[in-house]
């Protein structure tokens, strides 16, 4: 008598039933994980904890966002959506702009740039028609164009502030010479704007001779024909480039006004950090 409460909450929510019967496989996929924190203990790497930190953050994390998806999925609410979305792009930015720290407003500077990026991209491929607006498809494709433009928005703004700071004196002797910061700044740009871009673009220059790609993965695990996944595929790798390289190149143009005075001078307290 005293145990029927329990398999009247069992019954109430069988999406519990559901979801602890599912987490049995990657309870099993642990092994692997101990056996990597029992190589780190014996080779004295002492990266235990952050290994167990870590696993445990990515479990807790990948769990709510499951619970989070699984409601917005249910909703007819174009809203939640947008929510979802804008939600992604602050986190996004907040973390490239970490990686620019030195960057002044940089984490607004990213976070506008990853915003313009793959709006602009998504709205592209719902004009297009290439996928409906719906949480299903535009959450996921959101997710991996805001993660992507993230790493990439991130190392473009540490790189340009880095090789400013670099050749300081080449960029104040062509001030001098009369030329805007645009013109001062162009060959930093460029290399910036390469070294960010290449890593996806080499990604796509291997794709599927190397790994198979996460989307492209888990539809053939799910039972897609692999002809079906390679068409998703092919879309993902596209977007990711143009997201990528239209937040890149927006956040050169956010970044002057931090690194120039109105009158065309370098922010010296800038560069000297």
């Amino acid at each position: 008598m005293d145990l029927d409460w329990v398999a009247v909450f069992f019954k109430n929510n069988e999406w519990l039933i559901v979801y602890l019967e599912g987490m049995v496989k990657p309870a099993a996929a642990l092994a692997v994980v101990l056996l990597a924190v029992a190589l780190s203990h014996s080779q004295k790497l002492s990266l235990e904890s952050d290994m167990i930190y870590s696993v445990s953050r990515s479990f807790l994390q990948l769990s709510v966002i499951g619970f989070v998806l699984q409601f917005i999925f249910n909703q007819a609410n174009a809203g939640w959506i947008v929510l979802a979305y804008l939600f992604m792009v602050s986190v996004a930015g907040y973390t490239a702009g970490q990686r620019a720290k030195h960057v002044p407003r940089g984490k607004y500077v990213a976070g506008v740039s990853i915003l313009a990026g793959t709006s602009i991209t998504m709205f592209m491929l719902i004009v297009l028609n290439v996928f409906p607006f719906t949480p299903r498809y535009i959450i996921p494709v959101a997710g991996m164009m805001v993660g992507n433009a993230m790493t990439v928005t991130g190392v473009t703004m540490k790189q340009l502030r880095d090789n400013i700071k670099m050749q300081q004196n080449l960029v104040e002797t062509a001030l001098a010479l009369g030329a805007t910061p645009r013109q001062a700044t162009l060959q930093q740009v460029k290399r910036s704007l390469v070294i960010s871009l290449s890593p996806v673009l080499d990604n796509c220059k291997t794709v599927g001779l190397i790994s198979l790609p996460g989307a492209m993965t888990g539809m053939i695990m799910g039972g897609a024909s692999p002809l079906e996944a390679i068409q998703l595929q092919i879309v993902v790798m596209n977007m990711m480039v143009g997201a990528a390289t239209v937040s890149s190149i927006m956040c050169t143009y956010l970044c002057w006004p931090s690194f120039f005075t109105k009158a065309y001078q370098l922010q010296t307290h800038v560069f000297s950090r």
